[in-house]
């Protein structure tokens, strides 16, 4: 089925050669214009992806609209400093609180979400067969609450993705956190962890969590190009029409990860504003 998506995706292409029908009657070139109907199929094949990504879009308005001024690293107070949601050293791969840094810097909800995975002391995230999830150094790693608080929203169908290989990442998925969770910490702050293990995730909507208690284990859910934790607060309970907001934590340790070229040649920040946020490239911890 992959197989045929990837086929039907560049196929579609081929409508660029009929663009002459808005201007000649030839026959060919109708003909040609046609291939664009290989992009409805592709839509009909990934259409939850094709969905969410509308919703992606709508959000962007809406948290646009509710937020004024949108919130930075600048005029955002907290109101909870969070723990690490992992034991040991974790490497930033995404995420920062500037525009260059950024996990996603126009989709508002994802503005300062992070994500992290093990790097080996020679900047490797995995052992033998890279299509193989279980492979990589954080598949399976325990998954805490960073703060005290309710779980409000929870997903847990969703099996591992097929890891696709090139940065690319599996269309055929439900969704595009895969499994995940949703805690209420305080008023307009909410975390959100996706990308889980299918069947790990041990807590239920409506359950209050202490910070550090386990709540899931680490997996390749979703939309990923390899097992990962994303990680983000947002200033609602909806993943696609909140705001993303800066991430404070408390007690954490944070160090340069070598040889981080090897994972990932894109610049790494060399301002740690104050140590105040975490950014890509470093290896962080808590206390």
């Amino acid at each position: 089925m992959r197989k045929i998506y990837a086929t039907i995706s560049k196929i579609k292409w081929l409508g660029l050669l009929g663009i002459p029908t808005l201007f000649s009657n030839w026959y060919i070139w109708k003909l040609l214009w046609l291939f664009w109907l290989f992009g409805i199929v592709e839509i009909l094949m990934t259409l939850p992806v094709f969905l969410q990504s509308l919703h992606q879009i709508v959000g962007i308005i809406v948290a646009d609209m509710k937020n004024k001024p949108m919130p930075d690293k600048d005029n955002f107070i907290p109101q909870i400093k969070y723990s690490l949601p992992f034991q040991g050293v974790w490497t930033v791969v995404n995420g920062g609180v500037t525009k260059e840094f950024s996990h996603s810097w126009e989709i508002n909800s994802q503005r300062y979400a992070y994500d992290f995975i093990i790097l080996n002391n020679e900047g490797k995230s995995h052992f033998g067969d890279a299509t193989t999830p279980s492979n990589y150094f954080c598949y399976g790693k325990k998954k805490f609450a960073p703060a005290d608080g309710v779980v409000v929203e929870v997903r847990k169908d969703c099996g591992d993705s097929i890891i696709m290989g090139g940065g690319k990442t599996d269309p055929f998925i439900k969704d595009i956190r895969g499994n995940y969770i949703v805690i209420k910490h305080a008023d307009k702050e909410y975390s959100c962890l996706a990308h889980l293990m299918a069947d790990s995730i041990t807590v239920s909507v409506g359950e209050h969590v202490k910070r550090k208690q386990q709540i899931a284990l680490c997996g390749n859910s979703g939309n990923t190009s390899e097992p990962h934790l994303h990680f983000q607060i947002q200033n609602g309970k909806n993943f696609f029409f909140s705001a993303g907001l800066p991430i404070h934590f408390e007690q954490i340790t944070v160090v340069p990860q070598e040889h981080y070229n090897e994972y990932d040649l894109r610049p790494v920040p060399t301002d740690t504003y104050g140590a105040s946020f975490i950014s890509r490239g470093q290896c962080v911890s808590n206390y």
